[in-house]
């Protein structure tokens, strides 16, 4: 037995912008966002010099369970100054832009 579905309609549907901003959820969305992000690069650069989490963390005088946090996108409680620190021992830059 055949179902008929309806045509789809634009009507009705927003931007995900606007959906989070409905929801009060926009700046945490970002938030996160960021964090994958800078994670990522960390941790590609980290793969493209052959450091381990163990190197990085001798490099930056703290425990790996810190680089572990901050390679966690999750993890949102990792300072710019820690993000500074791991860039830095990587032979990059943290950059912030104001848009």
């Amino acid at each position: 037995m055949a179902t008929t579905r309806k045509p789809r309609s634009a009507k009705g549907l927003t931007t995900l912008d606007a959906f989070l901003d409905e929801q009060g959820k926009r700046e945490t969305f970002q938030a996160v966002a960021i964090k994958e992000v800078l994670a990522w690069q960390i941790e590609q650069a980290m793969k493209a010099q052959k450091l381990s989490r163990k190197r990085l963390a001798e490099r930056m005088g703290t425990s790996r369970s810190q680089i572990g946090r901050l390679l966690d996108p999750t993890d949102g409680n990792v300072t710019l100054a820690t993000l500074q620190r791991a860039a830095e021992m990587l032979g990059r830059k943290v950059r912030l832009d104001l848009v």
